[in-house]
């Protein structure tokens, strides 16, 4: 699987993947399991932080509670996968390099880009010097210090999607000496069958969430926000879930985006414009027979898996096979005793079965620890992790429902 150089000698070859979150590692413990005895593949892991940021779990951060310690290069120990601790600055997608810091320079045969996303906060004024995010555990860790120190007062949610829905359930669950006010365009569960979302405004309403749809965020001030019409809401706290925005670096890399700056793909996860990048997770646009994927955790570690054993079957002379994913649930926390859990159509679409209550929150509470026992056999046998749902037509390009 040796890359060769004109001259003929075999040279290790060099895969660099960019951001450990759950595509990123997912694709690092893959690929590395897949070549550890090769002895000719280098696999390096970049990211910013050590700890793995377990996003799932983020709004419970919010609310103080403690999650537990994972260490990245110890969910790498004894893969032969190499940790590279730093911020990734710049991608010269022609010279084949990755910009640490600013100061370290690393050099690649293949790359895997996996940075992800953030809350986008620069699409209204002030969101981003007055709102919170839950982009990472820092974020969330300042959020929980603001809500323990406020006793009492409103927290302003600004995005209806599960982000927003479960953040609003966790903070009025935790501090229900605050008024907590859910603002978005669309309602609560909008793409939930009409019982599912019923259950999920029943539970928020029972948490004494205010729930306020059609409402548009235009402007975020100090103790304020400001919606399309004129109308202020008081807020002591404003945390920002309304859409994401991804890195500008593959843009200025030269790599081709769309309108949203995500990596345009092949089927196999290449970049159209560098075939020797790959991009996965919320950073890459990955088409199927029903559009473009959204960032979803249950998407995310099957692109990173994809990514990685394509890359060995290129390696291995052998063509790459397409990705195809259909999705087959939207669970929902509504606090830690609470949840609804909506079964979908490979499309995203919701079917008529659906979870709640204690029976929803156990089926939740078991997809969110699902990375650890996948991992842990993916390093074992590596194939095991190669394994999800497919979505038969609908992901055919072409043959879309």
């Amino acid at each position: 699987m040796s890359a060769r150089h004109e001259d003929g000698v075999a040279t290790t070859h060099r895969v660099v993947i960019l951001g450990a979150g759950y595509a990123g590692l997912s694709a690092a413990i893959q690929l590395a399991s897949r070549v550890r005895r090769s002895g000719d593949v280098r696999v390096t892991l970049v990211n910013a932080q050590e700890r793995f940021t377990e996003r799932l779990r983020l709004h419970m951060s919010a609310t103080g509670q403690r999650l537990a310690e994972l260490s990245i290069p110890e969910l790498l120990e004894g893969k032969g996968a190499r940790f590279e601790r730093g911020w990734v600055t710049a991608v010269d997608a022609d010279a084949k390099t990755v910009r640490i810091d600013d100061e370290r320079v690393l050099s690649y045969d293949t790359l895997v880009y996996a940075l992800g996303g953030v809350a986008d906060t620069a699409a209204v004024p002030g969101a981003e010097d007055h709102a919170y995010t839950l982009d990472g555990p820092q974020d969330a860790g300042m959020l929980a210090d603001r809500l323990s120190r406020l006793g009492g007062g409103t927290v302003a949610v600004v995005g209806s999607g599960l982000t927003g829905v479960e953040s609003a359930a966790e903070i009025a669950e935790r501090h229900p000496e605050l008024n907590v006010v859910l603002l978005g365009r669309s309602e609560p569960g909008a793409t939930m069958n009409p019982k599912a979302k019923a259950y999920l405004h029943a539970a928020l309403e029972r948490l004494g969430v205010t729930v306020r749809s059609g409402a548009e965020v235009v402007k975020v001030l100090p103790g304020t926000v400001e919606l399309a019409g004129g109308e202020s809401v008081a807020a002591d706290a404003v945390l920002w879930t309304s859409g994401t925005r991804v890195s500008p670096l593959p843009a200025a890399a030269g790599l081709t985006v769309d309108a949203h700056g995500r990596i345009v793909t092949d089927a196999a996860l290449r970049s159209v414009s560098h075939p020797d990048v790959y991009a996965v997770g919320d950073a890459a646009a990955i088409r199927q027979g029903y559009g473009v994927m959204h960032g979803t955790c249950q998407g995310g570690m099957p692109t990173g898996v994809h990514a990685a054993v394509s890359i060995v079957r290129t390696l291995r002379g052998r063509r790459p096979k397409p990705f195809r994913f259909g999705y087959y649930h939207t669970p929902v926390s509504l606090g830690r005793h609470d949840a609804v859990v909506q079964f979908t159509h490979p499309d995203d679409s919701p079917r008529r079965l659906y979870l709640t209550g204690r029976a929803a929150v156990r089926y939740k509470e078991t997809v969110t620890a699902s990375p650890w026992p996948t991992w842990g056999r993916m390093k074992k046998m590596p194939a095991s992790g190669a394994f999800w749902p497919r979505g038969g037509r609908f992901t055919r390009v072409g043959q879309a429902r």
